[in-house]
């Protein structure tokens, strides 16, 4: 369907209706938006959001503001019209995986919608990308084409909610990469990862032995890091040897007689080598030590 008229307010927008409309365009290949509170217009559109006092999603109405709101989640944050339309087209725009719908909208969508709701208890203080959308509307300096600056705003949001998505897309599906990587660890106090994955989460959750992570760099290279006690923890579980704290190239080769060693942070939480073997070799050592 592309001849579908899709309706939301004028005027002064946030970042509930302009998040709304991005993700309309994933499911939508072409559609004609219209701002207006003419309710007479209103009535005609096929999708209505955050205007009209109606939240019927089979209807195609995804207002919040009429009274008693639209629901709420179980975690007590209301519904904004974001919200409304990512409960029902969350999974469809994820590519049907259910997973990376509820990580975006844990991410993403009901921080928007707790935001817009005034629900914003455990939200970040700090500029807010709630914040950032309205800084689209033009300030009272400037020529009051409000089209126009929601446009360039869906334009954001649309890019922002892409990454969200690849984001979620990615930390799914590195868990799975991790877990393999723990079940099969020769060692259990050393995961070797054959590329690059997020590991921390997964690691933490699946492991409570797990002393060193190694995995190759972007540019070749691998590297030994530490396990943290706890995530965002400067602690680690064990720390790479003292000796090496700081050194690199010929100074770090010195001391542990790896040829091709490259370098020990000084808070000894990371190292690394030009190859496999040495990495490995560096990490027998830190186990040992």
């Amino acid at each position: 369907m592309t001849d579908i008229t899709i309706a939301t307010h004028n005027g002064n927008f946030h970042a509930d209706d302009v998040f709304s409309v991005a993700a309309l365009k994933t499911i939508f290949s072409s559609f004609n938006l219209v701002r207006t509170r003419d309710l007479e217009v209103i009535k005609q559109a096929d999708i209505v959001l955050d205007v009209g006092g109606i939240y019927d999603a089979d209807a195609g109405r995804f207002d919040h503001h009429q009274r008693g709101g639209a629901g709420e989640r179980e975690n007590g944050i209301p519904y904004s019209s974001f919200g409304l339309i990512w409960k029902k087209y969350g999974v469809e725009i994820c590519g049907g995986n259910k997973e990376v719908a509820h990580s975006v909208d844990t991410g993403l969508v009901s921080v928007i919608d707790a935001v817009d709701c005034g629900h914003v208890e455990g939200v970040s203080k700090g500029i807010s990308l709630s914040q950032t959308i309205s800084m689209f509307n033009p300030t009272w300096q400037e020529e009051n084409d409000y089209d126009a600056c929601f446009e360039e705003a869906v334009s954001f949001a649309s890019r922002v909610l892409t990454r969200f998505i690849a984001a979620a897309t990615g930390g799914i599906s590195a868990k799975d990469i991790v877990a393999k990587a723990i079940e099969k660890a020769e060692d259990p106090r050393l995961i070797v990862l054959e590329q690059y994955t997020p590991w921390k989460t997964t690691v933490h959750r699946l492991s409570k032995e797990a002393l060193y992570v190694v995995y190759p760099s972007d540019t070749g290279e691998w590297r030994i890091q530490t396990v943290p006690v706890e995530l965002g923890s400067f602690e680690d579980r064990k720390s790479l040897p003292s000796p090496w704290a700081g050194l690199a190239g010929k100074e770090l080769q010195d001391v542990t007689g790896i040829a091709d060693a490259m370098f020990c942070h000084n808070g000894c939480f990371i190292g690394g080598a030009q190859s496999f073997e040495s990495v490995m070799k560096m990490a027998d050592m830190a186990l040992k030590a």
